[in-house]
C-alpha cells in the first residue's frame, strides 16, 4: 500500500466519523473537526508519511510533535484555537476507540491542552447600557428590537436568529416564557418572560407583517425573517449594532454577547441566585456562570461590611437584609415601622448600585447605616415589649 492510498484510507476514517458526528452537530461545528483532522493528517503526511493505521499512533512521538508543529509552524493560533484543535481531535479519537479502532490510550490528556486566557466578563457600563437601550427604543425597527429581546433576556445572537415564530408560551396563570430552541450547547429552556419581553415580541411580530410576504416566505418559521443564508442575517444583526451604539455614543466597543454579559450581570446584582442565572443563560456548568461573580466584587464588599454590623448587635435577632414580601398596607405599631424601614432600605440600596458617581454612593451608605441604627433601636424596644 502507497503513502498516498494509506493517507486517504485515514482521510476516509475521520470523514466517517465525522458523518456521524453532523447528525447531532451544527454545521459550523462540523466543519470545525474537518479543517482540524485536516490539519492533523497534513502534519503526519509531511512529518511522519510512514503512518499507515491508526493502531501506529503514539503519543510520542506522533501527537507530542503535532501539540509543537501547531506552536512553531502555526504561529498565528491564539491559545484558545490550539485547545479546540486538541480538544476536537481528542474526541475525534475517542470516538472512533469507542467504535473499534485499535488506538493507544490517552493520546491526548488534560495536561496537554494551553493555558486558557484569562475571562473576564465585559457587561456594558450602565451609561453605556442606559444610553444603547434609548437608541436601540428610539430606532425601534426590526433589528433594534431584537437587540432589546437579547438584553431583556440574555440570551445569545444565534439563538435569537433561531427563535420560532410562536416562541412564547404559557406556562401558567399570568405567567409567560420565551422557548429558547437547541442552541450553542444542544440544550432548549424556557426563559421567563415578562410583560416588557412580551412588548418587545409583539412589536417584532408587527414589524415583521412589514416585509413582503415573497421576502419572509422562506423563512416562515422563524421570529426574525431571513432573506439569505443565517450567517447573512448574523452579519447584518452585527451591523446594525455597531451603527446604533456609534449613534448612542457608547465609549466601549459593543458586541451582542457584551448584552448577554449586561443581563447576567444586572441578574446577580439584583439578587438571582447563582442556579437560577445558570438556567436562565443555558449553561450547563456552574464554572461558566461563576465567571459572572467577579464584576460584582463591590457587591461583596458591601454584603460582608453588612453582615459585620449585624453581627455588632449581639442580642438581635438578624434579618433578611432584602425582604420580598412587604405588605402594601402595615401597621402603625413598631413592627409594621420595622417592616417600612427594611423595605426603604432595601430601595435605598437598589438606587444606590445604579449609580455612577461615588460620592453620591458613598452618602447613600453612610445614610443606610443610619437607618441600620434606628432599626436596630426599634427592634430592640419591640422586643423589649413582648
Amino acid at each position: 500500500m502507497t503513502g498516498r492510498q494509506s493517507q486517504t484510507s485515514l482521510q476516509q476514517i475521520f470523514e466517517t466519523q465525522i458523518r456521524i458526528l453532523a447528525l447531532t452537530l451544527s454545521p459550523s461545528t462540523v466543519d470545525l473537526y474537518r479543517c482540524v483532522a485536516r490539519c492533523f493528517l497534513r502534519y503526519l503526511r509531511a512529518d511522519f508519511p510512514d503512518i499507515r493505521r491508526l493502531c501506529q499512533l503514539r503519543r510520542h512521538p506522533h501527537l507530542l510533535g503535532w501539540f509543537r508543529w501547531l506552536s512553531e509552524r502555526q504561529p498565528s493560533l491564539s491559545n484558545a484555537t490550539r485547545i479546540n484543535y486538541l480538544v476536537f481531535l481528542r474526541r475525534l479519537l475517542e470516538d472512533l476507540t469507542a467504535q473499534g479502532h485499535p488506538l493507544a490510550p490517552d493520546l491526548i490528556r488534560r495536561e496537554d491542552l494551553p493555558p486558557k486566557p484569562r475571562y473576564l466578563p465585559r457587561p456594558l457600563s450602565p451609561q453605556d447600557d442606559q444610553r444603547l437601550q434609548q437608541e436601540l427604543r428610539r430606532t425601534d425597527d426590526l433589528y433594534a428590537n431584537a437587540f432589546l429581546l437579547l438584553r431583556a433576556t440574555g440570551i445569545r445572537i444565534g439563538e435569537c436568529i433561531d427563535l420560532p415564530l410562536d416562541c412564547l408560551r404559557q406556562v401558567g396563570t399570568e405567567q409567560w416564557a420565551l422557548h429558547v430552541p437547541l442552541g450553542k450547547l444542544h440544550t432548549e429552556r424556557l426563559v421567563p418572560a415578562d410583560s416588557e419581553v412580551r412588548r418587545i415580541v409583539e412589536r417584532i411580530l408587527t414589524l415583521r407583517t412589514s416585509n413582503p410576504p415573497v421576502k419572509i416566505a422562506p423563512s416562515q418559521a422563524f421570529l426574525l425573517p431571513r432573506h439569505g443564508a443565517r450567517r447573512t442575517l448574523r452579519k447584518i444583526l452585527w451591523s446594525a449594532l455597531m451603527q446604533a451604539a456609534n449613534r448612542a455614543g457608547c465609549a466601549t466597543h459593543v458586541t451582542p454577547h457584551r448584552l448577554r454579559h449586561s443581563f447576567a450581570t444586572e441578574m446577580l446584582r439584583l439578587g438571582l441566585s447563582l442556579p437560577a442565572v445558570m438556567k436562565l443563560l443555558g449553561h450547563k456548568d456552574i464554572r461558566m456562570t461563576l465567571r459572572y461573580v467577579q464584576v460584582t466584587q463591590q457587591d461583596l464588599q458591601h454584603e460582608f461590611h453588612q453582615a459585620r454590623q449585624n453581627a455588632s448587635h449581639r442580642h438581635r435577632v438578624p434579618t433578611p437584609a432584602f425582604p420580598q414580601n412587604v405588605p402594601s398596607v402595615v401597621s402603625a405599631g413598631l413592627s409594621g415601622i420595622c417592616q417600612t424601614l427594611a423595605a426603604t432600605r432595601h430601595l435605598l440600596e437598589m438606587y444606590r448600585r445604579q449609580l455612577s458617581h461615588e460620592d453620591t454612593r458613598r452618602k447613600l451608605q453612610r445614610l443606610d447605616k443610619r437607618l441600620l441604627t434606628v432599626a436596630s433601636q426599634l427592634q430592640r424596644l419591640h422586643t423589649e415589649e413582648q
